[in-house]
């Protein structure tokens, strides 16, 4: 059995749901062992927060923790950075400078600028960068890609995706009472820690990385629409843009965290010129292939036969994997890729579909796009990529 590799969190402390999250999926498939921990920028609840975790190597800074763990023997060999938006970048540079691998929570970064910065970083270390686009670890959505790769669908006309949630329907970044304010609600709206896109950054770059991964194109002009349905709120809890594809295609995507009733409704459909696909996350172990003319075909999980859905399965048919198990798989590849660097070898190929600081730079470039083409009443605007 490949050894466990060594990993650091910064950030998910106490009562931080995304960081344990982490923790559960980098467990998950035994493939890191949690050592070390800057788990909250207050030092007493980062203290109490490691104990309660059995963390023996806690820091009250993240400076502090990138330093000493570089320098010491049995350091960290990965972070897992879980902290709001605006520390992504920072922490993450202070880590490779430590020859540290990162595993970041998205989006990469609050800009194009610092995010291309970070691949620059990335590539100049030669570290393994991921990020979690946690939906592109389900062994159907990577069974979908797989179908476009092999031109099951035909070349692809249409790409549509939305993602809704309901949970900032109202003003709960500001909630009074004995419950309070949500905590996650008030760093998520708040510009300086979640930067300038709201729901566009948040869900939104989920539902462009979820497209682009599976469709296998990335939009070239756009022209889009943001939005603030809850008053007095600082950034946007809903978005709309129209794409356009270089082979011809066209595309929407619709993003919405007001959208009421909606818990995690995160949908992509992909026709091409031959067959369609349908994906609901709320169902991950479906997929629908609907051939030209012909009859709807329900493939489930541990049915289907490709490479890149075996390797992302881990019980038989009929017992479902969901949303922790498509995390994990995430771990479980990037644990492969820092092994095969460490070697000097070439990457497993079935490990190859983790998604990196190159795909968090293209989900920023679109975030860019529309913030523009929105500022400008909707213009069309052309995604700029080097």
């Amino acid at each position: 059995m490949t050894r466990r590799l060594r990993l650091g969190m910064v950030g998910g402390g106490e009562g931080a749901f995304i960081g344990a999250v982490h923790r559960i999926a980098a467990r998950l498939d035994d493939t890191f062992e949690l050592v070390a921990g800057a788990l909250s920028s207050d030092a007493a609840r980062a203290r109490s927060s490691a104990q309660a975790l059995g963390l023996a190597r806690s820091y009250a800074d993240w400076r502090e923790m990138a330093s000493v763990e570089g320098a010491r023997e049995d350091g960290i060999e990965a972070v897992a950075i879980v902290t709001p938006n605006h520390l992504h970048a920072p922490v993450a540079h202070a880590f490779m400078d430590a020859g540290i691998h990162v595993i970041c929570d998205k989006p990469l970064a609050v800009s194009l600028a610092e995010g291309e910065a970070l691949a620059r970083h990335a590539r100049d270390a030669n570290l393994v960068f991921a990020l979690t686009h946690t939906y592109s670890g389900y062994p159907l959505v990577r069974h979908a890609r797989e179908l476009v790769e092999a031109g099951e669908i035909g070349e692809v006309r249409i790409v549509q995706v939305e993602y809704a949630q309901d949970w900032l329907a109202q003003p709960v970044e500001r909630a009074a009472g004995s419950g309070g304010a949500n905590r996650q609600a008030v760093w998520r709206t708040d510009p300086a820690l979640a930067g300038p896109a709201g729901c566009l950054g948040d869900i939104g770059t989920h539902a462009y990385q979820l497209a682009a991964f599976v469709s296998a194109l990335v939009p070239a002009s756009l022209a889009a629409e943001v939005h603030t349905f809850v008053p007095g709120r600082r950034v946007d809890d809903h978005v709309q843009a129209m794409l356009r594809y270089a082979n011809g295609a066209r595309g929407m995507l619709w993003a919405s965290q007001v959208a009421s009733g909606a818990e995690n409704a995160l949908r992509l459909r992909v026709y091409g010129t031959k067959a369609g696909l349908a994906f609901d996350q709320e169902e991950p172990n479906l997929l629908w292939f609907t051939p030209q003319g012909g009859e709807a075909q329900r493939l489930t999980r541990g049915r289907v036969t490709g490479t890149a859905a075996r390797h992302a399965t881990r019980v038989p048919p009929g017992h479902p994997e969901g949303y922790l198990e498509a995390f994990a798989q995430l771990y479980r590849d990037a644990a492969a890729q820092i092994h095969a660097r460490e070697a000097g070898v070439a990457a497993p190929p079935e490990s190859r579909l983790l998604t990196t600081v190159d795909d968090g730079v293209e989900g920023l470039r679109f975030v860019e796009a529309v913030l523009a083409s929105s500022a400008a009443g909707g213009a069309w605007r052309r995604i700029e990529r080097q």
